[in-house]
């Protein structure tokens, strides 16, 4: 190993649905939306993450954005790897050096996933250089992140709400006890607003309007302590077929979002009845932690806390838990080996 050491560098990558973070030297270095572009003629991508996602829905023909990511699995091989391939190549430390170097990683993966898509995401990252490549699941990298000891006989429960899947894991020893991964989160949220804006105001947005209006006024309750002001939003009316504005506010998007919140709460429900006696005791008195972007709605804690009678908590800078517990993982190789799959 010894010489090779030198020209091995070592990164974390959480390949999200929604958004691809990569820390290298304890920095997050990369944290951009997972989105490609790619130009229909020559079949070249021309832009990825943040300057891709400003093309989102605006693009002609020659041009078309392409979300790699599905459901928190890879959807389209070639499109994956070319992206995690410029966001490496994006990494200001190793753009100057000469040659490209030999990359030890560890890449989260959904705990739903099958084999065939864990080998996808492992010859994904073995052909942009990979040379030892880890897996680790989902769930246990945001309890790392949360900074939870997860080696401890003790239950820790994980809510993961990312923007293809909601993770959810009972974790004890360093393993998973019991997980439910459920495809209802951000994206579905998102397509929910866009649905209730054409019903209820015939007004038909895009994916990015919508976004913006879930992170701007979205709420998983329609009794907030501290409501967010109204918005106005702009599209295009279904029935003139011209361009409108109209006002919304936090209650309406809390009933758009109602049904999917209640099919997350409910997949809590399920997963703490399969919680084996003695977990749950710890449960009880550690309470739930929320993870992904999704924990960001407003008021989906104390939703859940009513709704399990637990305490819950946000983990700070949420969007950030999975990729930090990456990290450590990938620091501290030797501990964790257990956790990760070669």
């Amino acid at each position: 190993m010894g010489f090779f050491d030198f020209l091995t560098e070592e990164i974390a990558i959480d390949l999200g649905t929604a958004n691809t973070l990569i820390i290298h030297n304890d920095k997050v270095v990369v944290d951009s939306p997972s989105i490609v572009a790619r130009d229909r003629i020559s079949g070249k991508i021309i832009a990825v993450g943040k300057e891709a996602n400003m093309m989102q829905g605006k693009t002609h023909e020659n041009i078309k954005t392409i979300r790699p990511l599905k459901d928190g699995v890879i959807a389209d091989f070639d499109a994956s790897e070319k992206m995690i391939n410029m966001f490496i190549k994006n990494i200001p430390a190793l753009k100057k050096k000469w040659f490209p170097p030999a990359l030890r990683m560890v890449i989260c993966i959904p705990s739903g996933i099958t084999e065939v898509e864990m080998r996808a995401v492992k010859e994904s990252a073995e052909r942009v250089n990979g040379k030892e490549v880890y897996l680790i699941h989902e769930p246990m990298a945001a309890a790392i992140g949360i900074g939870l000891d997860i080696m401890q006989p003790k239950g820790n429960m994980i809510v993961d709400i990312g923007g293809g899947t909601t993770e959810i894991a009972v974790i004890a020893l360093g393993g998973i006890v019991c997980d439910k991964s459920v495809k209802i989160a951000g994206d579905v949220f998102t397509n929910d607003i866009i649905y209730y804006m054409r019903t209820q105001h015939n007004l038909y947005v895009g994916e990015s309007t919508a976004e913006n209006i879930k992170i701007t006024i979205g709420s998983a309750t329609e009794d907030l302590q501290t409501p967010p002001d109204d918005m106005s939003v702009q599209g295009r009316d279904l029935l003139t077929g011209k361009p409108k504005q109209v006002q919304i506010s936090f209650r309406e998007i809390a009933k758009a979002l109602d049904k999917s919140i209640l099919r997350v709460e409910d997949a809590v429900m399920e997963t703490l009845s399969q919680t084996p006696p003695e977990l749950a005791a710890d449960i009880y008195n550690t309470g739930i932690y929320l993870a992904g972007g999704g924990s960001m709605l407003r008021g989906l804690d104390r939703r859940l806390s009513q709704k399990t009678d637990l305490p819950v908590y946000i983990a700070e800078d949420p969007l950030r838990a999975v990729v930090r517990g990456t990290g450590i993982a990938l620091k501290n190789l030797e501990r964790y080996k257990s956790i990760l799959i070669k």
